[in-house]
């Protein structure tokens, strides 16, 4: 296990040798980063002890607030520095209209899938990632989805070929068999990304985000499945008790399955997510298919497991009021200035994920 107080203490004394923006900016890529090494703990969480995992991912959380927060001072230091010599070596015309300075946005789904990341590594489960395009193997036979299954149809998918073998892939699930081929139990992940399907309206795009949970282990049961739920949806919609339902329903990589619905009210016009009389459906899930388990190397009489699918754009749109899932894609620069996010303003679970 990495020791924090001595990565904290190599940090900060990486920042004392910083002169200029930068070197502050290729010194905050190596730290946090895709490959950085804070970006890197997040990843390592899988191979630590279960009864550490919380800890430590909340340490991560405490050591990476406290990074981006000397980040922002020294961006401030050496952006009031670039100033002041601009004051210096240019005369200004203070009888010229002014302009704003256009300043850019986080995307609510890349906001969206930060939050989940951090509420997630809460729980012990890590990130894992697989290529948009996909063999028919991994995103449908794998998964236990019959040949003659309606999702396998044209008007569905993206197929690449005249064989049908490479396609775009329509859920991120086949991210959990890539997962499990290539490792050994347990395997606790969640798989954020792009997914494809022919179809497109108000509430449907013919490219969409989708987060795939695992969780692969000895004893594993639906009440491991439904705290996780349970705790996930309070801390992403920032509620202290949420109404939640399991209604049986069929999907063939999981069995028994179940849709999710949780409670909600209408007030003022407006979707208050946690309790109430109405029912809104949020995600599917269910325990891992023997099928998919045996098609994926690993054991059904020794293992189980639960997964859970949930829609990225969904979750962005119910939680901060975006009615139009296609004015996601639309480069909308206006939309994006309303919606957006602060670039620096990083959820985490100890100080609120969202503004």
């Amino acid at each position: 296990m990495t020791d924090l107080s001595t990565l904290e203490q190599e940090i900060f004394s990486g920042f004392a040798n910083i002169k200029s923006k930068t070197e502050l900016e290729n010194f905050k890529i190596e730290i946090l980063g895709k490959k950085g090494k804070l970006s890197k703990l997040f990843q390592d969480l899988a191979t630590i002890e279960k009864d550490k995992k919380k800890e430590f991912a909340s340490e991560i959380n405490i050591l990476k607030s406290k990074v981006l927060d000397k980040f922002q001072n020294l961006t401030n230091q050496f952006d009031q520095e670039e100033l002041e010599k601009k004051l210096q070596d240019q005369t200004v015309d203070v009888t010229l209209p002014g302009t704003n300075r256009p300043q850019g946005k986080v995307h609510p789904v890349s906001q969206v899938i930060d939050e989940l990341t951090s509420i997630f590594a809460e729980l012990g489960f890590s990130v894992a990632e697989g290529p948009d395009v996909e063999n028919e193997y991994n995103n449908f036979t794998a998964l236990n989805t019959p040949p003659n299954h309606p999702a396998r149809d044209m008007h569905d998918t993206f197929y690449l070929d005249e064989s049908k073998n490479l396609l775009l892939r329509t859920h991120t699930s086949p991210v959990q068999i890539r997962t499990m081929l290539n490792g050994k139990p347990p395997f606790k992940i969640i798989a954020p990304g792009r997914t494809y399907r022919c179809d497109s309206d108000q509430t449907h795009t013919p490219m969409f985000h989708q987060l795939e949970g695992l969780y692969v282990d000895q004893n594993v049961t639906m009440a491991d499945l439904r705290g996780c739920l349970d705790y996930f949806l309070k801390k992403f919609f920032e509620v202290d008790e949420i109404k939640m339902r399991f209604r049986p329903s069929h999907f063939p990589f999981t069995e028994p399955s179940a849709e999710v619905d949780i409670g909600y009210e209408l007030k003022n016009g407006k979707i208050t997510i946690g309790q109430g009389d109405k029912w809104l459906e949020i995600l599917g899930c269910g325990m891992v298919h023997p099928n998919v388990l045996k098609n994926a190397k690993v054991d059904p009489s020794k293992y189980q497991g639960y997964a859970f699918g949930v829609g990225i754009d969904r979750l962005a749109m119910l939680k901060y009021g975006i009615n139009d899932l296609r004015s996601f894609f639309e480069s909308d620069v206006r939309w994006l200035e309303h919606f957006g996010f602060n670039a620096n303003d990083v959820p985490s679970n100890y100080r609120g994920l969202s503004r």
